[in-house]
């Protein structure tokens, strides 16, 4: 067999964090709408109420009213209800990651959950879909099933940047006042760009985040490059990528060994096994033993979809 079912606490310690998780993000998410506050300001003989943002600007929503004073009264309560959900949830994903490591319920290398997770803090994690051999690891985690180690190991991870969306991209980008490069030393601060390989950040251990996206069409710009900073990474054109930026999402909670969770954005299932059986039967330089291997994933995720284990979407 080339995968085995999950003990029974394992896949029901998955189900329980997996719903922990979701729900944090869901909140969290609601939070975001009520950072800064309000408050009430005088100005002459007139009383406006004030609203502050995280990055301190201010903006008057408008005089002293009951349509305000209701406003302000909602938005306090509101407020406090988040931040007092997501504090009380924070404390059970703690708990849920500690479980989670006790009862070895994930194995996704730390470094791919931190990266990964690195871009969903920085806003940009839409933006990425994981390709290539990790996205077993979420296939795995959906099935609630261990697949064999040799059909996994690899020192890098592939991210596809969907060319699609650059404008989108690239205002979210410019907003964190950054480069794709810094948000990857916010997961690992020895990331630097790989000496002849503009495309892959390494960092001192050796691991590799290649960044990938499809050939040019209509306007895509070309070449192109994440930001401004000259340091920052170049997505390389990959062949029949625009397959890839094409297909079906599939997004799943994954775990790695220390317990820590994130999403893993990749593409779906029936996806993933066509476009593997294609790399096996029909590019031409394709090391031997990547075809075998590219058939192996192939022919274990097809089995998962065989048995109703992976479900597609």
């Amino acid at each position: 067999m080339d995968y085995i079912a999950l003990s029974d606490n394992a896949a029901r310690q998955v189900i329980d964090s997996t719903t922990i998780f979701d729900e944090f993000v869901r909140v969290k998410t609601r939070a975001a709408s009520y950072q800064g506050g309000m408050y009430w300001k005088r100005q002459g003989e007139y009383e406006y109420l004030v609203k502050t943002m995280p990055d301190n600007r201010q903006y008057r929503v408008g005089p002293r009213s009951p349509d305000t004073e209701k406003i302000h009264q909602e938005f306090t309560a509101r407020k406090r209800e988040v931040e007092s959900r997501l504090k009380s949830l924070r404390a059970a994903l703690t708990d849920a990651e500690r479980l989670n490591k006790a009862l070895k319920a994930g194995r996704v290398p730390s470094i791919v959950v931190t990266v990964l997770q690195a871009l969903e803090d920085a806003g940009l994690g839409q933006h990425f879909t994981v390709v290539g051999t990790h996205a077993l690891y979420a296939y795995e985690t959906a099935a609630g099933v261990r697949i064999v180690q040799g059909a996994l190991a690899t020192q890098y991870v592939d991210l596809l940047w969907d060319a699609r969306q650059r404008v989108r991209f690239i205002t979210d980008l410019h907003k964190l006042d950054s480069s794709i490069l810094r948000v990857l030393q916010r997961a690992d601060a020895s990331f630097l760009r790989k000496e002849g390989q503009a495309e892959t950040a390494i960092n001192a251990k050796g691991f590799e985040v290649d960044f990938l996206r499809r050939q040019p069409e209509g306007d895509d710009p070309h070449p192109f490059r994440f930001s401004d900073d000259e340091d920052d990474l170049w997505p390389v054109q990959a062949v029949r990528a625009s397959v890839l930026t094409n297909a079906p999402r599939f997004v799943h909670v994954v775990i790695s060994a220390t317990g820590r969770m994130t999403l893993m954005r990749t593409i779906a299932p029936e996806s993933f096994v066509e476009f593997k059986r294609w790399m096996a039967a029909k590019v031409p330089q394709r090391h031997e033993a990547k075809r075998r291997r590219d058939l192996r994933q192939a022919n274990i995720v097809q089995a998962l979809l065989d048995e109703g284990l992976l479900l597609a979407r």
